[in-house]
């Protein structure tokens, strides 16, 4: 009995020596613990204690979370890119060059330019066309998304008599209709394009604005569209221009035609072409209906030969400025220096008898056929017949359209005695 009870002491012994160590253990790693700083515990992911870190300790630290780079992913990857190329494209876009206007005079003559937004590139044309005139004067009352079919956008039959009234110009000159392609309410009821109950109406509110515009006793000058990189575009464009032109020529207003400044020979859109001046410039934009700096000022050059007419200039609008004040009355006869016109048969008028390079004919021996045979043959020692003087003053020149012609006596030729010395060879 005393060696078991002696071997359970033992076993309880034990047991309280190892509860001792454990709780002793336990004590220091939590007061360890406790004292980690903090940027090492926020390294490492917090979790509860396990016995498992006392006997079999991890080799490593748990790495520390972290949320997902969106940036890398490939749909964020192409939108990025995506803006930075649109970024350099926009940067590479060449600005259009500032034109200096020059100030105008209080009087000057305004040019109102209405329509959309090509009508616009119009405006900036004209512009520039009429920058150092300062007689004339551009003013842009156009609006960019306005046309024929939306009225509820911009009603110019509406608008049109109050800008007159306002702005009081001596031209007005129209371009609208690229935003026309598209369904129109008619009765109710919406029509395709260029249907024709479509193609009517159309007709009808050109007519409209064409007379509101008559109205005003203020002269009208309706620019047709350019061609544009859409076949079916360009189509529908087409059928626009002869409703304008038709509209332009019942409303007596004239109507000029552009297209075929912005077509190759075979009649097909081109985007770069010859500018005002013949040099191959590039005229429309990458979306193939806008019109560049130089597309601008060619469409605008279409317009200035009948605007000019409109406005009673007889010169071009940029050197109109430039003309010296003379000083003419205009009805004052004006002298005339003018030079006597040379006869061809009688090249005495401009001071010569013979023509460069012609050898002196002896007027003496020169005779007709007619007179040879009349006369007969001539003997030896026989005084020659009096030439005719007219017969004297052109024969034997290029200039001798006689008939019959007249030939020269052969001349009388001395025979020399031939050397004999001298060899026929060499």
């Amino acid at each position: 009995m005393s060696g078991a009870r002696r071997s359970a002491w033992s076993g309880r012994a034990l047991t309280r020596v190892v509860s001792a160590a454990f709780l002793a253990l336990f004590a220091v790693v939590t007061i360890s613990a406790s004292f980690v700083p903090d940027a090492f515990a926020q390294e490492r992911k917090r979790r509860w204690f396990s016995l498992r870190e006392i006997f079999t300790p991890r080799s490593r630290r748990d790495e520390p979370k972290v949320l997902r780079d969106l940036s890398e992913l490939p749909r964020v990857k192409a939108q990025r890119a995506k803006r930075s190329a649109a970024r350099k494209k926009q940067a590479s876009v060449t600005r259009e060059p500032q034109v200096e206007i020059q100030q105008k005079d209080p009087d000057a003559r305004v040019v109102l330019v209405v329509g959309d937004f090509i009508g616009a590139g119009l405006a900036r044309g004209l512009g520039e066309a009429y920058s150092e005139n300062p007689k004339v004067s551009v003013i842009d009352r156009t609006r960019a998304s306005s046309g024929l079919v939306r009225s509820d956008v911009y009603d110019w039959p509406e608008e049109i008599a109050d800008i007159i009234e306002k702005e009081k110009p001596a031209v007005v000159v129209l371009l609208i209709g690229s935003n026309d392609r598209q369904q129109m309410r008619v009765n109710g009821d919406r029509e395709a394009v260029r249907s024709d109950a479509w193609t009517k109406e159309y007709a009808n509110r050109a007519e409209v604005l064409a007379k509101a515009i008559a109205e005003t006793s203020t002269p009208m000058l309706w620019v047709g569209l350019p061609s544009f990189k859409s076949t079916s575009m360009s189509e529908d464009i087409l059928a626009f221009n002869e409703i304008y032109r038709s509209t332009a020529t019942t409303t007596g207003a004239a109507f000029v035609d552009v297209w075929d400044g912005f077509i190759d020979e075979e009649g097909a859109y081109v985007t770069s072409g010859p500018d005002i001046n013949g040099q191959q410039v590039r005229l429309r934009t990458s979306d193939g209906i806008n019109l560049t700096s130089a597309g601008k000022r060619k469409i605008a050059f279409y317009a200035e030969r009948p605007l000019a007419k409109l406005l009673g200039l007889s010169v071009s609008p940029a050197s109109i400025a430039a003309l010296p004040d003379i000083g003419l009355d205009p009805r004052s006869p004006v002298p005339l220096d003018r030079t006597v016109p040379m006869s061809l048969d009688d090249p005495a008028l401009d001071g010569g008898l013979e023509l460069m390079g012609a050898t002196p004919v002896q007027t003496d021996a020169l005779v007709t056929l007619d007179q040879k045979a009349a006369i007969g043959p001539v003997e030896p020692g026989d005084a020659s017949p009096d030439p005719d003087p007219a017969i004297t003053e052109t024969a034997g020149r290029a200039d001798d359209f006689s008939w019959p012609r007249k030939i020269a006596a052969p001349k009388e030729t001395a025979i020399l005695p031939v050397d004999e010395t001298v060899s026929s060879t060499r």
